[in-house]
């Protein structure tokens, strides 16, 4: 078997890979489209549940969702970046390393663990008690590896001579990573950032020790309450309500809108990163 031929097996077998990865996941939308349209209505967006959630909406999910989301990400986000600038533009040697060795290590702790830890530091020993700020804190925890990683992996595609220009025409070092290695990375990191909101969106164990409420159809009026969440409101749904085959269709939208908000949100990173790479070309 010659070369051409070893590489003719070797594509039909990625495009075969491609292929079954994708109908998985068309497979798996298309279930979840199917069993939750039906639920979908405005009311269901814009009303809390009702009948030991048998009926009604799902808006306080909803919005708690959203708070967290944004919550972790203000934390999450400017300490994941800065530490990344300093692990791949100042540090060195050995200090360096035992950051990354900690940082692939604390992402590969299961999501529980980060809840657990945010009960015992947040809720317990801060005083913060279940809360939007005991939630974030711990999601941004959970998602500040993949953050530190994706950033510092674009910081690295960023040439060298952008770098060294730069300091050739008499920037200082911080001047060049703010306004040339930056702006040079930031449809990457931008990629990276919807990772996370994509993981967070998502994470049922870290909010159940720290923010999640079984049930609470009211909006949250400051960072120390508790919220509905739509992660833990589908598992509760699924497995404990008062009526589970009743909800049943209640969890197939929930599941719809969720997916809906994720993608969503990354519609928008998408644009934003797309004007970011417009605006880079163009300078």
């Amino acid at each position: 078997m010659n070369r051409k031929h070893k590489q003719i097996i070797a594509f039909t077998a990625f495009r075969i890979v491609g292929i079954i990865v994708v109908a998985l996941l068309i497979w798996i939308l298309g279930f979840i489209i199917y069993n939750g349209a039906g639920t979908l209505s405005i009311d269901f967006i814009t009303t809390s549940p009702t009948d030991g959630m048998t009926n009604g909406g799902i808006f306080p999910a909803i919005v708690g969702t959203l708070c967290l989301i944004a919550g972790s990400m203000i934390f999450a986000f400017p300490l994941g970046v800065m530490s990344a600038i300093y692990t791949n533009e100042y540090g060195k040697g050995l200090i360096v390393r035992i950051i990354r060795i900690m940082t692939n290590n604390l992402g590969g702790v299961p999501s529980i663990v980060f809840g657990l830890f945010g009960m015992s530091l947040f809720v317990n020993t801060l005083g913060f008690g279940d809360s939007i700020l005991a939630g974030s804190l711990t999601l941004g925890l959970l998602t500040l590896p993949l953050v530190i990683r994706t950033t510092e992996e674009a910081l690295k595609a960023v040439p060298d001579s952008y770098r060294s220009s730069s300091l050739a025409l008499g920037a200082t070092k911080l001047q060049t990573i703010r306004h040339i290695v930056l702006p040079a990375a930031s449809p990457n990191i931008i990629t990276g950032l919807i990772l996370s909101i994509g993981r967070v969106s998502g994470e049922t164990a870290p909010i159940l020790f720290t923010v999640a409420a079984y049930f609470l159809p009211k909006l949250p009026t400051s960072i120390f309450d508790q919220v509905m969440a739509l992660p833990y409101h589908l598992y509760v749904l699924a497995t404990s309500g008062t009526d589970i085959e009743a909800s049943r269709p209640l969890a197939y939208g929930t599941a719809l809108v969720l997916i809906a908000i994720v993608l969503l949100m990354n519609i928008v990173a998408a644009i934003i990163r797309r004007k970011f790479e417009k605006n880079l070309i163009t300078n």
